[in-house]
């Protein structure tokens, strides 16, 4: 009854947003007490897409979902990028690639899950860093790497789309999604200056989805490819 009580403040201590800002949502999880996991395909290998596939599916396992975001690019058949590690194994491999698009905007980074806490990393650190490792997902660019800013994002850009990141602050994963579309660099000085986040990964923009079963939110919209839950 004990870890019940607790989890469920904790629950409710994750949807806590940020009031002073309304232009993002704000969701802390404390992987130390509650279950974070990344999702991809079905038992039959097929894509799950979408949250409302996951619930459905997590349920068929005796699971629920509670909380869950958009989490990496993807390619056309919905596989990852970059690296995707779920469960403790690789299904998808570091992408050190050059390339076009916000991916390979360098430095991307890896937000991972092992023995030591949640860490956000460069992407050419994560093989020095990857040791027992439970969940990885590569995105880029990185938002914010040792407390700067990227420098490739610019303060007057006009560039604007809902977006979606991850940070770590205190050993504990903090997801951000916007409320209405806003640049790199307003995402950036975010989990900057006001989360306190010094490295910060870019998830994605346009596609960025949210599940609450506390808030009652169930965005729906494009296809996903990957996604990070939290569930019980």
């Amino acid at each position: 009854m004990k870890k019940l009580l607790m989890s469920m403040l904790l629950s409710a201590l994750a949807h806590t947003a940020l009031a002073a800002d309304p232009r993002f949502t704000v969701v802390t999880v404390d992987p130390a007490a509650q279950e974070l996991g990344l999702f991809l395909n079905d038992d039959a290998g097929v894509p799950f897409k979408g949250f409302e596939r996951l619930d459905t599916w997590l349920a068929g396992h005796g699971r629920r979902l509670e909380i869950a975001f958009n989490a990496g690019m993807y390619h056309a058949d919905f596989a990852p990028v970059g690296l995707l590690v779920q469960d403790g194994k690789q299904l998808a491999p570091l992408n050190l690639a050059d390339g076009k698009g916000n991916f390979f905007l360098k430095p991307n980074g890896v937000f991972m899950l092992g023995k030591d806490g949640p860490r956000v990393v460069e992407a050419g650190a994560y093989a020095a860093a990857a040791k027992d490792v439970r969940l990885a997902t590569q995105s880029g660019p990185m938002l914010v790497i040792d407390g700067s800013i990227h420098p490739a994002f610019n303060p007057e850009s006009i560039s604007r789309f809902v977006r979606n990141g991850v940070g770590v602050v205190d050993g504990k994963a903090v997801f951000v999604i916007s409320n209405y579309p806003v640049t790199f660099y307003e995402l950036a000085a975010y989990f900057r200056d006001t989360l306190h986040c010094r490295n910060a990964l870019y998830f994605d923009g346009a596609v960025s989805s949210m599940y609450s079963r506390a808030l009652g939110r169930r965005d729906t919209g494009a296809p996903l490819g990957p996604i990070i839950a939290v569930t019980k």
